[in-house]
């Protein structure tokens, strides 16, 4: 199975890219993964929900046009669907045996993600009703699918 995870910003911090590393690492065991960043635009303090808007709607057309027309879509959001690990690496599995061959993941920035990416989106997984910051789920979603693998093939995973 092909893995893109799809993120608006770049990371700065030597720790997080040093846990992208290692996780990317132990995942190339299971999975075909890349990494794909797109820009994020500057929003300035005390911004209108249009300037807003406008803002998630550029993002997103970086974002849409790095998904393949065949990808199973799966957009991190606030209120999207809260999975235990093991619910999580049983919808990967399952989307693997439907013929699901290539999964995206897409984190938004700092102020969410477009209407057109969420619409886009084949399912909305959420990881928690409290706000991360975008480049510590990239940290955070990578462990979790790391997990899923474990899981999927019966090795064991701290629980």
């Amino acid at each position: 199975m092909k893995i893109t995870i799809i993120t608006v910003g770049k990371i700065k911090e030597k720790y997080l890219k040093d846990a992208i590393a290692e996780y990317s690492k132990r995942l190339s065991r299971y999975c075909k993964l890349e990494i794909l960043e797109v820009a994020d635009e500057k929003t300035p303090d005390g911004a209108s929900e249009i300037v807003e808007e406008n803002i998630r709607e550029k993002e997103g057309e970086r974002t849409l046009k790095l998904i393949k027309e065949d990808a199973y879509v799966i957009t991190l959001e606030i209120s999207g669907k809260m999975l235990t690990s093991e619910e999580l690496a049983d919808r990967i599995e399952t989307l693997g045996i439907q013929g699901k061959s290539h999964l995206v993941f897409v984190i938004g920035g700092s102020i969410g993600l477009g209407r057109e990416v969420l619409r886009r989106s084949d399912y909305a997984l959420s990881f928690s009703k409290m706000t991360f910051p975008h480049q510590l789920m990239r940290v955070i979603l990578l462990e979790q699918i790391y997990r899923s693998y474990r899981i999927i093939n019966g090795e064991p995973y701290h629980k």
